[in-house]
Parts: C-alpha cells; sequence; structure tokens
C-alpha cells in the first residue's frame, strides 16, 4: 500500500480505496456478495491477477473477506461492516456522476445489474413520496424489478412477483428518469421510454 504522507482522513481513506478498479469492486460487492469468476464478470477490463492482487489488497486492510456459501462450500467474497460503510461516498459519487452518465454509454460496457445501485441512489435521495409498488425494468436480457416501499428502494432481478408496470428503456434514459434529468413525458414524446401497465404509478415513484 503506498502512502500520501498525510494525516488527513481523505489521504489515508485514498490509500486504501484509491488505487484502480478498488472502488469498483466494492461496487460489486455492495450489490452482492460474489464468487471471483462472478467479479470477473461484472468488472469488464479488469485482468484476472490485477483482480486477485485488489482483493488481496482490500482483504489485507478489512475492506473485504472471504467465506463460504452455498452446498459446496464455495468461496465469495463480501464487504466486512466496515466496508459496507462505502456505501454512503460511493452512492454520492453516483449522483454527482448525473452530468456524465446522461450522455449514454458511448461504446462503454454495461451491465444491468449496476443499476441495482445506482437507482436507489438516485431515488433515494429526491423522492419523499414511495407508494409501495413494484415496477420491471426492462434493458437487456437480464429483467429487473424496481421495488419502492416506505422504507426505500430496491433493485435486483424480478423474482416472478406481479408487477404493477414495466418500463422499457435504454440504460441512460433509466437513470435520467431516477435522477429527475429527464421527464417521463419527454422520453415518452421522442418514444425513448414504453411502458405498459399503470403509468401513473411510474410516474409517482420516479417522481416524473
Amino acid at each position: 500500500m503506498r502512502s500520501y504522507g498525510q494525516y488527513c482522513g481523505l489521504a489515508r481513506s485514498l490509500e486504501v480505496v484509491g488505487d484502480r478498479w478498488n472502488l469498483l469492486i466494492v461496487r460489486q460487492l455492495l450489490i452482492a456478495p460474489a464468487r471471483y469468476r462472478d467479479l470477473i464478470d461484472g468488472l469488464p477490463g479488469i485482468a484476472t491477477n490485477l483482480l486477485a492482487d485488489r482483493l488481496r489488497d482490500l482483504e489485507a486492510s478489512g475492506v473485504v473477506e472471504r467465506r463460504l456459501a452455498g452446498e459446496g462450500n464455495v468461496v465469495e467474497y463480501a464487504l466486512t461492516p466496515w466496508g459496507a460503510e462505502l456505501r454512503e461516498p460511493i452512492e454520492s459519487l453516483i449522483r454527482w456522476s448525473t452530468p456524465l452518465m446522461v450522455r449514454g454509454p458511448e461504446g462503454d460496457s454495461f451491465r444491468p445489474g449496476w443499476l441495482a445501485l445506482a437507482v436507489p441512489a438516485l431515488l433515494g435521495a429526491r423522492v419523499e413520496a414511495r407508494p409501495s409498488a413494484t415496477v420491471g425494468l426492462e434493458i437487456g436480457d437480464e429483467p429487473l424489478q424496481l421495488r419502492a416501499t416506505e422504507s426505500g428502494f430496491e433493485v435486483g432481478p424480478h423474482d416472478g412477483r406481479d408487477l404493477d408496470a414495466t418500463v422499457r428503456a435504454e440504460p441512460a434514459y433509466i437513470l435520467g428518469l431516477a435522477a429527475g434529468a429527464v421527464t417521463l413525458s419527454d422520453a415518452r414524446a421522442l418514444g425513448l421510454v414504453e411502458i405498459d401497465g399503470d403509468e401513473s404509478l411510474v410516474r409517482t415513484v420516479f417522481a416524473a
């Protein structure tokens, strides 16, 4: 671990998570604990030896831990309680990124699962009225569901429950709606978003 040699909370934090890929590894583990091969899939572009090095450093720093899971006692990686406290600064960075994200992927890789962290972070910061609802998000081959409850928002794989509505759109427009950077009326008028089911509920959930 390289040291900045500064007695400063930001400097010491960056000594732990500031290296390239570290915060993206934490992003994946905030979504869910993961096996090594799942992390490789969720981090397109990372070399396997670099991932191993980063995991080893994060484990040594007390951010990540290994544990056995499932019937076969497969090793998976998870955040420690201290590591999980990175959710708040990471969600803040996601909200800060809105002007960068509304431009679209511009050729970058994308995994629908990344919305599991981004959409609740964006909605939770600006939407106070939360009707109980489950909205499907169709972005690619992995159907997701957005659950709104009084306690907050959750995004994950569709678990088969009945949906109050379904939203079909490119990732940039889902993020734009969640951030309040795009109105549903404008997106609908331009043909950028399709909705099946209760459109008024979608407007309430997205405050759009």
